[in-house]
C-alpha cells in the first residue's frame, strides 16, 4: 500500500463516478481512469495530431522525429509521475490527468483550435479543455451502461481546471458537464492536477527546443545567450569538450529538463512545509497553486518562450503552413454544416435530424475536432480539392 501525504488525493476518499460502478478488485479508481483513457479512441487519434509541425510537412524522415500530441502526452505523464512521487502525491491521478489533458485538441494544433474557436463563436465557442471533458463524458461510446468513460470526479476536475480555477462565462461543453456534476470550478484543482499542468509546461518547453533545432529554425549557437539553456551547453562543453554534436545537444537539453523538474519539486516542498496543508481541501482553498516554478525560473522560462514564439511558432515556414491549414478548417466546417450529407453515415443521420443550427454546429464541431491531421487533409481534398 502506497503511503500518501495528507494533502494528497486518497483513493478511499474519491467522490466516485457519475454513474455508480462496483470497485475494481485490483485497481484504484485512478488506475482504472488511466486505463480507460489509454484504451479510448480519442487517445489513439493523438498519434496523428500535431504539436507544431503538420504531419505531412517537410522532409518525411526528419518529420518522423517531431513530437505529436501522443508523444507529448506520454512525456507529460512521465514528468507528472516523477513530480507527484517526489511530493507524496497520488501519481496515478497525476498521470490520469496528464494523459487526458490534450484529448480535446483538434487537428493542426493550436492553429486548428484558433480556427474552430472563431467558427464556433456564434454557437458557444470552442476550448480544447472543455472539448476533452465532452469526449470523456459524452463522445466516447463503448460501454453498455453509459456514454463517455465515466471517470471519477477528481479526474474530471483535473481536466476542467488544467489551467487553474475558472470564473466568468463557461464554454458550453464545460457548462454542460458542470451542470451534471459540480466541479467546483472556482477553487484550485488538487495538487495532482496542478502537477499535471506544470508537467505540461516542462515537457513542451523541453521538446520544442529539440524540435526547433531538428527543423533548422534556429541553432545551438543562437541559444547561447538564453538563461538556463546557455549555461547548460556551457557545462556540457566544459565536461565533454569533444562531444559529438548530436550528443552535445541531448546532454545540454536534458540538463534544462532537469533544472525545470527539480525547481518545481523544491518550490513545492518548501511551500508545503511552510503552509502545512492537512487535506486536499486545504490545497483547493489556497490563494493560488501550490505547484509552480520559482519566480526566477519562471522569468527565465518566459525568456525562452519569447524566443520560441519568434523563432519557431512564428517562423515563416510555420506561418505559411498555418495559413494553409486554417483555410482547410475554414472550408471544411461550413461544408459539413451547410450540407450534412457530406458527413459519414454514422454522423449524417444525427445531423439531419437536428433542426437547431447551434446543435448541428456543435455536432459538426465534434466531428471536425476529432479528426487527425492526415484525415482532415484527405477530407479537404475529397470535398474541396487541393491543400487550401
Amino acid at each position: 500500500m502506497t503511503a500518501f501525504a495528507p494533502y494528497a488525493c486518497h483513493p478511499a476518499d474519491s467522490r466516485g463516478r457519475l454513474h455508480p460502478e462496483s470497485l475494481s478488485t485490483f485497481r484504484s479508481p485512478w488506475q482504472r481512469d488511466r486505463d480507460r483513457i489509454i484504451h479510448s479512441s480519442a487517445f489513439r487519434r493523438l498519434k496523428h495530431k500535431t504539436q507544431v509541425f503538420v504531419e505531412h510537412g517537410g522532409d518525411a524522415y526528419r518529420g518522423d522525429y517531431f513530437r505529436t500530441r501522443l508523444t507529448h502526452t506520454i512525456e507529460v505523464a512521465q514528468v507528472a509521475r516523477t513530480i507527484a512521487g517526489a511530493l507524496g502525491l497520488n501519481a496515478d491521478l497525476a498521470e490520469t490527468v496528464a494523459l487526458a489533458h490534450d484529448l480535446g485538441h483538434p487537428p493542426f494544433g493550436h492553429t486548428g483550435e484558433d480556427a474552430l474557436a472563431a467558427l464556433m463563436a456564434p454557437y458557444g465557442g470552442f476550448d480544447h479543455n472543455a472539448q476533452a471533458l465532452r469526449i470523456v463524458t459524452r463522445l466516447e461510446r463503448h460501454y453498455a451502461d453509459f456514454d463517455g468513460l465515466n471517470l471519477t470526479w477528481e479526474s474530471l476536475e483535473g481536466i476542467a481546471k488544467h489551467n487553474g480555477p475558472i470564473t466568468g462565462d463557461l464554454p458550453y461543453a464545460l457548462a454542460q458537464v458542470n451542470d451534471l456534476w459540480d466541479l467546483e470550478l472556482h477553487t484550485n484543482a488538487s495538487a495532482e492536477a496542478q502537477v499535471a499542468a506544470v508537467a505540461d509546461d516542462v515537457a513542451y518547453n523541453h521538446h520544442d527546443l529539440h524540435d526547433g533545432l531538428r527543423a533548422g529554425l534556429f541553432t545551438e549557437a543562437e541559444l547561447a545567450d538564453l538563461p538556463v539553456i546557455g549555461p547548460a551547453f556551457a557545462e556540457v562543453d566544459r565536461r565533454y569538450p569533444d562531444l559529438d554534436p548530436t550528443r552535445r545537444r541531448y546532454e545540454a537539453l536534458r540538463r534544462v529538463f532537469g533544472v525545470m523538474v527539480e525547481d518545481v519539486i523544491a518550490v513545492a516542498q518548501n511551500r508545503l512545509a511552510a503552509l502545512q496543508p492537512q487535506s486536499v481541501h486545504d490545497i483547493r482553498a489556497m490563494d493560488g497553486p501550490i505547484i509552480r516554478f520559482s519566480k526566477p525560473l519562471y522569468q527565465n522560462i518566459k525568456a525562452i518562450k519569447s524566443f520560441l514564439f519568434q523563432r519557431m511558432y512564428r517562423a515563416p515556414s510555420v506561418v505559411t503552413e498555418r495559413t494553409h491549414v486554417t483555410r482547410m478548417v475554414n472550408e471544411l466546417f461550413p461544408t459539413y454544416l451547410d450540407d450534412p450529407r457530406t458527413l459519414p453515415d454514422q454522423w449524417q443521420g444525427a445531423a439531419l435530424a437536428l433542426n437547431d443550427q447551434t446543435e448541428r454546429a456543435r455536432l459538426v464541431l465534434d466531428y471536425v475536432a476529432g479528426m487527425t491531421d492526415r484525415y482532415a487533409i484527405s477530407e479537404h481534398l475529397r470535398l474541396i480539392g487541393g491543400r487550401g
